[in-house]
């Protein structure tokens, strides 16, 4: 599970939660094992019967992805367990139509995953919206060591050789693709495992 607080983006403060199921199943029953859960409930009372005079949040929005091909499982960056400083980059991708989605998730499974490994971009996972806002879109989730790194990754990415090869071919340019690209910078709460 990984909990992040808004360094830079909209909203802010707001915290973001990411969490895994194998399945739907898994998904669907996971506020019920919760709420049924007895340490859940004490220490979390505090939280769960806040007043509305003082509430524990103003709103809830939730997303629900399914895992790339290309990347089919969340990775725990490296340095976790020795909570070494981490930003993550949240990313996402909007697109006009259904089949550009396709295309663009299709670019990232057929190449572009693996320009972002080589050229120091770190990803964490990359999901496609099933269920959420500002559909068709898909997310994915970048960790670096600060700012600098960021930086240093991006335009090593972006001067990359096979990456200006891959963004040119016809059906994978960014106009065929993509309406708008939005990303936020995280930082992880002291008690996240990501």
């Amino acid at each position: 599970m990984g909990v992040f607080n808004v360094m830079v983006g909209p909203d802010s403060p707001t915290t973001y939660v990411l969490l895994t199921h194998k399945s739907l199943e898994s998904m669907a029953t996971a506020t019920d094992r919760v709420r049924a859960d007895a340490q859940y409930q004490k220490t979390g009372a505090e939280f769960i019967n806040a007043t509305p005079s003082d509430p524990a949040y103003v709103r809830v929005e939730s997303s629900l992805l399914a895992a790339f091909e290309g990347m089919p499982r969340l990775e725990v960056p490296a340095g976790v367990a020795e909570k070494k400083p981490r930003l993550f980059e949240l990313r996402t991708y909007e697109s006009h139509s259904k089949k550009a989605n396709k295309k663009k998730i299709e670019m990232f499974n057929q190449g572009e995953i693996a320009i972002f490994r080589r050229t120091g971009l770190q990803p964490v996972f990359f999901g496609e919206t099933l269920v959420g806002s500002k559909m068709p879109n898909l997310t994915y989730m970048l960790v670096f060591e600060n700012m600098a790194a960021r930086d240093k990754a991006w335009g090593t990415f972006v001067a990359d050789p096979e990456w200006k090869k891959l963004s040119a071919t016809p059906g994978y340019t960014d106009p065929e693709k993509m309406t708008n690209i939005s990303n936020l910078f995280l930082r992880p709460t002291a008690y996240s495992q990501i």
